[in-house]
């Protein structure tokens, strides 16, 4: 499935493992979090990068030990309508201080990308039976200025030419 990443649309690079399939040798994979749990002093030596799908349901304060080892974690929306995830991906984010990649999977649209950026979410899996590839690189940048403080205001991860705009405005 297709990538909205740092505004462009990119495939990819992770393997999503079913549970018990054997990781391939410098693969970078994406396991349940029930298999991260049970399987982790094994996963934690794997060459490539790691990731988890990290359900919901779940308390952050499980996450913690393993965080130092996660290149990416992934939170899901069952529906467009739940909004569980934007909470814990502000708080995996302000208070578990996690840098690397946070994604947004499932039941997402491109009318919430700016949204989800500003708790959080650098990565969204794209769902090109609803909405084309088009609506997703737009909506990367459509929204420049919140009147909320956000995640990606205190972080920089607003596009460059935006901040720009912003700096001139200042002077």
């Amino acid at each position: 499935m297709p990538l909205l990443k740092g505004g462009i649309i990119e495939d990819d690079i992770f393997l999503d493992l079913e549970d018990g399939a054997s990781v391939p040798e410098g693969a970078d994979v994406i396991v349940s979090w029930e298999r991260l749990q049970r399987e982790f002093e094994t996963l934690s030596q794997i060459s490539g990068s790691l990731g988890v799908h990290f359900p919901v349901t779940g308390n952050l304060d499980d996450l913690k030990p393993y965080l130092a080892r996660l290149n990416l974690i992934t939170l899901g929306f069952a529906a467009y309508t739940d909004g569980r995830a934007y909470s814990l991906a502000r708080i995996i984010r302000t208070q578990l201080d996690f840098t690397g990649e946070l994604r947004a999977t499932g039941d997402v649209l491109a009318d919430q990308v700016a949204f989800m950026r500003q708790v959080g979410f650098d990565t969204f899996e794209i769902r090109s039976d609803r909405q084309p590839l088009d609506v997703w690189q737009r909506a990367a940048t459509s929204m420049s200025m919140t009147y909320q403080n956000s995640f990606i205001a205190r972080q920089g991860f607003a596009p460059a030419e935006i901040l720009n705009q912003r700096r001139s405005v200042g002077t």
